[in-house]
């Protein structure tokens, strides 16, 4: 039974995997990247641990975790970048900041 289960669930997460490689390619939008790379990430964590249960290492929990970590730092700092852009292109009517706004906000972070 264990085995089934397993590939049941090997054969889901790599086809999550593979729509969400597709999702991060195609986009249509930066958020929509960060979110699929979100996505990934919690996909890969999911095989790790898959593949833990498989092999019966217990280093892959650790590897997920650690992962784990990283991809939650990693969407913060995404998150940080778009909301910085947007407001910096939501400044200017032409989407563009002056140089002294750019200036003042380099100093400020």
């Amino acid at each position: 039974m264990l085995e089934a289960s397993l590939t049941f669930a090997f054969v889901i997460l790599s086809l999550a995997l593979l729509l969400c490689v597709y999702r991060v390619i195609k986009g249509p939008t930066l958020p929509d990247r960060v979110v699929a790379l979100d996505m990934l990430v919690a996909v890969a964590i999911g095989l790790i641990a898959a593949i833990g249960i498989y092999t019966g290492f217990t280093l892959y929990v650790d590897i997920a975790i650690a992962l784990a970590l990283v991809g939650f730092l990693a969407t913060v700092a995404f998150a940080r970048f778009i909301l910085v852009n947007a407001e910096r292109g939501a400044s200017q009517p032409n989407g563009t900041a002056s140089r002294e706004q750019t200036a003042v906000e380099e100093k400020v972070s």
